[in-house]
């Protein structure tokens, strides 16, 4: 089943030199998400093929323009469409005020409903959950209110071995394979062993974004040996200052947080407009994390199981 990030904007505050403001479209198993929606997002998701409709949560990190300022676009034109499924938003609060000044002065009425749900400050908690998947809220340290978003998949059953399964096996037995249960008789007698009939299930896959923040530490047994990292590098070591004044990340602190993290993979994005080439951070970050890429618009991380 697939597990994918396609990265929509890679800009910081501004747009800059074709980078667009922030912006990722997540697919994990016939499931997909939105993550942040700045300016130029529908253009982008058109750009790339990619089916808006099917898109049915929303998570906004934190109320800076260049994270939410394509979203009233976006609602939109699937309101033209003529979209009726429900669309969930998260978000800290004051979004549910945004859309609703909008909508009134416009005197539209959406033809599909939205539910709002509001992320609570500085608190890591499930957000959303199903059978297979949960998203948690990550704190993050900004000028506002921000968080991250941290995509789980829960364990997977064990595999039946189809090549040495007995014949005849009843579909409950099967079943307590699948949970890794031996099967027995009637008196609980072992009648197979699990481990000689099934295969390891496969490996449950993480993601994790973090968007806007400064340097912080307390991430680090949050993102505690994940799939794929996503942080923010909007500035490299030279510009450090900078990094403080507006509480954001250099490329170096960035890889320092994946390091002490122990990520298989660290993708930078949030760029500042200052740097045209972008490869200043992504030798930065090297430095101290070398499985480090820069994440640009239109690349898609496919994470395997």
């Amino acid at each position: 089943m697939s597990f994918s990030i396609t990265i929509l904007g890679s800009s910081g505050a501004l747009p800059a030199y074709g980078r667009f403001p922030s912006s990722q479209f997540i697919e994990i198993q016939n499931r997909y998400f939105l993550v942040d929606c700045g300016e130029g997002t529908q253009m982008q998701l058109r750009r790339y093929e990619l089916n808006v409709h099917r898109i049915n949560h929303i998570f906004i990190s934190h109320l800076h323009g260049d994270h939410y300022l394509g979203l009233m676009g976006l609602l939109f034109t699937l309101h033209l469409q003529k979209r009726t499924t429900e669309l969930h938003l998260y978000s800290h609060a004051g979004l549910d005020e945004i859309i609703t000044v909008q909508l009134r002065y416009s005197k539209s009425v959406l033809n599909y409903p939205i539910i709002f749900h509001t992320l609570v400050k500085d608190k890591h908690e499930i957000i959303f959950e199903d059978d297979h998947l949960q998203v948690e809220s990550i704190p993050l340290t900004h000028k506002l209110s921000c968080s991250g978003f941290l995509f789980r998949e829960k364990p997977k059953a064990r595999r039946i071995d189809k090549n040495r399964l007995p014949e005849g096996l009843l579909l409950q037995q099967l079943a307590a394979l699948k949970m890794g249960e031996d099967i027995v008789d009637e008196s609980g007698k072992v009648i197979f062993k699990n481990e000689d009939l099934t295969l390891s299930a496969k490996h449950s896959r993480t993601y994790a974004y973090c968007s806007d923040t400064a340097y912080e530490p307390k991430l680090i047994p949050l993102l505690k040996d994940i799939d794929l990292l996503y942080h923010e590098a909007t500035f490299i070591e030279e510009d450090k200052i900078k990094a403080k004044e507006t509480k954001h990340s250099t490329a170096l602190e960035a890889a320092q947080i994946a390091k002490q993290a122990g990520v298989k993979k660290l993708a930078l994005g949030h760029f500042s407009a200052r740097y045209k080439d972008l490869s200043v951070l992504e030798e930065e970050a090297k430095t101290v994390f070398n499985n480090t890429v820069l994440a640009t618009e239109g690349q898609t991380f496919s994470l395997d199981e």
